[in-house]
Parts: C-alpha cells; sequence; structure tokens
C-alpha cells in the first residue's frame, strides 16, 4: 500500500531513552532537490512523487509530532578509544515501517550540529553527500548490504573545507543505527540495566532468533559475526575498500555504513590504501577482515556482563564465538572467489594463486574477470605464460564450457571507477548534475554491459597519480 505520507515511530528513542538526546536540525535557507530515490520510495511504502517535494522533511524540518533524535555511541577510532562521540551531524528522523513490516531508520546527515559536535560546524558539502547516495546505491545493485540514500537536498549555504562549497543534506535509510560503538558507549556507562535495554532492543529488530540461544546475548553476538564475515566477503570480492573501520561505523544489522573515504580498487593488491589520514595502513584492502574481527571482539567485551556472572567463563563463550569469525568469512570468500572464476566449488589454492598473479602484473581487478568469461583474459597480462599456466588448472577443474553467462551474472562491468566519480562530484558541485546521473545509471545496472557506457568500465590512464581519498567531514 502507498501512503502519501510517511508515519514515523520512535521505538529506539523510547527503548533505551539514555542512548539519545531530543534535538532539531538547523534551518535551512533555500532547499532545493538534488537526487531522489524513487525506488527507495516505494519500497517504504511512500508515494515517491509526493514525498520529494517535501523538502521541509528532507532536510530535517518535519511536521509537527515528529521527535527528531541525535544518538549516542562511543568507538574505537584507528584503536584509539573515543568514550563519546555520537551523531555530531546528523538526526535520527524516525522509523519507518514498509507495506512488508519491516522497520527502517531515516536519518539526516549535514542537518546542522548537535551536542555530540566536537567543535565541528554540523554541516556536509554537496560532494561527500552525493557520494554516499551514489556509493551506497551502488552496493545496493551489487547485492551487498548497505544503507541508501532517499534524498539530497542542496541548503542555499556554503560552508568551509579548505574552500568554500555547497552546503547539502542527505537523508538515509538503514535497518537501523545500531553499532559496535553504541553498545561500546552503553557498556561505559556502567549501567546493566541499559546495556540489558539496548541487547534486548537489537535482538528483537534484528535476530529475534537469537532468543532460542543457551544465551540470547551470545545468541546476539553469534548473529553479527555471522552477518559481518558474509558481508567482509563481498567487499573483498568485489574490491571495495571501506577506509575508516572504526567500531562506530561498525552496524549490528551487517550493513555497510558511512562511505567517507572508501573506494573501489582499479588493480590488485592487499596493501591498498586510498584514505589520506590512514598512514599506516590499518585499514588497508587485506587488513579488512582482521579489522572486522578486532571490532566483533569490542562487542564481545560490551556484552560480557549480559552473558554470565561468571567473568572467566563469559569470556570463553564469547571468545569461541569471535573464533568462528575467520572460518565463515574464509568459506564466504572461498565460495565467492570460486564462482567468480566459474567454478562450482571452492578452489582456495587456485584463487589465491590468481590474486597473487593479479597483484604481481597490476591487472584491472574489475576487468579482469569480464575479460575471463569473455575468453580474452590473457591480453590483459604482460607476461601471458603465468596466466595460461594457472589458466590451465583452471580448465581442468571446469571439465566443460565455460559457464560464461553464471559468470557474467556476479562479475560487474561497471563499479564506481575513483577517477569517474571524482569527475561527477566535481561537476555536481560546480551546479552540473548530468555527469553524476550518467553515473548512477551504469552502476544501478552494473551487470549490463551497454556500448555508451564503455568510458566508464575503464580503468584509470596508464600513470595517473594514485587515487587518494578524504573523509569528507
Amino acid at each position: 500500500m502507498t501512503r502519501s505520507q510517511l508515519i514515523f515511530e520512535d521505538s529506539y528513542a523510547r527503548a533505551v531513552p539514555e542512548l539519545s538526546l531530543s534535538w532539531q536540525a538547523a534551518e535551512v535557507p533555500d532547499p532545493h532537490l538534488l537526487v531522489f530515490n524513487d525506488d527507495l520510495a516505494r519500497e517504504l511504502g511512500a508515494d515517491p512523487d509526493l514525498l520529494r517535494k517535501d523538502l521541509a522533511l528532507l532536510s530535517g524540518q518535519p511536521r509537527p509530532g515528529v521527535r527528531t533524535v541525535a544518538q549516542a555511541y562511543a568507538g574505537h577510532q584507528f584503536g584509539s578509544y573515543s568514550p563519546r562521540l555520537g551523531d555530531g551531524r546528523a538526526l535520527l528522523l524516525g522509523e519507518v515501517i514498509d507495506p512488508a513490516g519491516d522497520r527502517h531508520d531515516l536519518h539526516l546527515k549535514g542537518s546542522g550540529r548537535t551536542p555530540f559536535a566536537r567543535g565541528g560546524d554540523g554541516k556536509a558539502a554537496v560532494g561527500p553527500m552525493l557520494r554516499e547516495y551514489l556509493m551506497g546505491e551502488a552496493m545496493h545493485a551489487l547485492g551487498i548490504p548497505t544503507t541508501r540514500g532517499l534524498s539530497v537536498v542542496s541548503t542555499g549555504e556554503s560552508i568551509y573545507r579548505e574552500r568554500m562549497l555547497p552546503g547539502a543534506i542527505l537523508c538515509r535509510v538503514a535497518a537501523s543505527h545500531l553499532r559496535v560503538g553504541t553498545f561500546q558507549y552503553a557498556a561505559a556507562q556502567g549501567e546493566i540495566k541499559v546495556m540489558r535495554a539496548l541487547a534486548d532492543y537489537a535482538i528483537a529488530r534484528h535476530y529475534p532468533q537469537a532468543t532460542q540461544a543457551k544465551s540470547p546475548y551470545l545468541g546476539l553476538l553469534e548473529n553479527v559475526v555471522a552477518v559481518q564475515a558474509q558481508l567482509l566477503a563481498s567487499w573483498m570480492l568485489v574490491g571495495f575498500v571501506h577506509g575508516v573501520m572504526n567500531t562506530d561505523n561498525m552496524t549490528i544489522s551487517g550493513q555497510t555504513i558511512d562511505y567517507g573515504p572508501c573506494a573501489f580498487i582499479d588493480s590488485y593488491h592487499p596493501a591498498t590504501v586510498f584514505s589520506s589520514i590512514d598512514h599506516a595502513g590499518r585499514y588497508a584492502l587485506g587488513n579488512q577482515p582482521a579489522a572486522a574481527q578486532w571490532n566483533l571482539a569490542r562487542l564481545g567485551e560490551a556484552l560480557l556482563p549480559l552473558v554470565d556472572e561468571d567473568l572467566n567463563a563469559a569470556v570463553e563463550a564469547a571468545t569461541e564465538i569471535l573464533l568462528g569469525f575467520a572460518p565463515r568469512y574464509r568459506e564466504a570468500l572461498s565460495a565467492g572467489m570460486a564462482a567468480k572464476v566459474g567454478l562450482g566449488q571452492p578452489a582456495p589454492e587456485l584463487t589465491d594463486d590468481l590474486l597473487q598473479l593479479l597483484s604481481e602484473e597490476k591487472v584491472d581487478y574489475t576487468g579482469f574477470f569480464r575479460a575471463l568469461a569473455a575468453g580474452t583474459a590473457r591480453e590483459h597480462f604482460t607476461q601471458p605464460e603465468a596466466f595460461d599456466r594457472w589458466n590451465q588448472r583452471r580448465l581442468v577443474l571446469l571439465a566443460g564450457d565455460e559457464p560464461t553467462e553464471a559468470m557474467n551474472r556476479i562479475n560487474p562491468v561497471y563499479v564506481p571507477r575513483n577517477h569517474r566519480v571524482e569527475e561527477a562530484l566535481e561537476a555536481a558541485t560546480a551546479g552540473d548534475l548530468a555527469p553524476f546521473h550518467r553515473l548512477l545509471e551504469a552502476l544501478t545496472h552494473p551487470y549490463v554491459e551497454r556500448p555508451d557506457f564503455q568510458d566508464l568500465a575503464e580503468p584509470p590512464p596508464a600513470g595517473a597519480a594514485p587515487h587518494v581519498t578524504y573523509c569528507g567531514t
């Protein structure tokens, strides 16, 4: 059923009032809609034609009776603990129940300072907000769990980020905004009732099956470990580098969140880093699974008081679950890599050797797998004999025809190429949204090859400077 107006609930703010603050967005002098997600609006059960006209709502000025809150959370940022982070420039508009009965958060980003702002101005620029919208839609089209943008609205203000830039607000849709850092914040308060209320809420909202476990809180941890193992494997399979895997950027739901300094690799190398602030490579491509397991250990620590009054017993039980992350991840990655090269069964030695070969030859990662299905992969190598030897091993395992169609269904033609993303965002910042919409069209149909989008499938020119990303705050 399509509704003319979204109906908001505030179950999280009521269930755990200690973890959010009622707050209002800053007024927006001259809002204009830059991009709107009609498909997502329909999924929420809204009339897109009506919702896209509600610029007051999409810029943080909802109708009377809608209670907006800033959420509290803590987090380890590049390994250093910050006890109080929270929504410094964001607000939770509320929760919407879609026609299927699923609950979604609607969350504003760039809506002004809150008590968690820590010196920032609380605003956001057009470029980073469009980046998050673009990346969310690309990941969704690739079948990777993700938050998604409903809209980006320009505010009519200029904000300073080394230079003056047009301001904007993103309206983000998520299964929830519960993070590992949310649990860290609750645990640090030392109030067991708050921690239990948060965990019970997370279980009821995301993992009701956890109540069947011996301890529902261990059941919660096990479910989060499972979804994060799948998520990290899916990132690695497409060459996605999140860039800022702090504990406040890891969701309990298993969705990808916060596309600040993220990027997709061109050529494969496990040490690939794009973020300008990740000097030690903590969140490099190949370090992402270990970073995820480290974050999950912080969640396990926060849950210990709920697991067992005997701390040693609680640690032992939580550790057993956390140790399950690595085999879950390896299983998902091995199966995914096998499918990418056309095999029905995992062949980890073969696919590990392939990654080594791609790294040594600096072969374009996304382009290689489409070329493999097309029978032209040999052309991507300066020393094709090494590829020939690898491919002969693959053909023995195939023992039949190349599964070209199956491979093309899971290996994209288009990913957000970094140089094309930057071109589109620079143009949008200057007022021209045409390159952004063209790129968005390609990325929302990533497996469909189109001659008019050929340039969007190509890696950057040889000799191009290394790509560097910034948080965009």
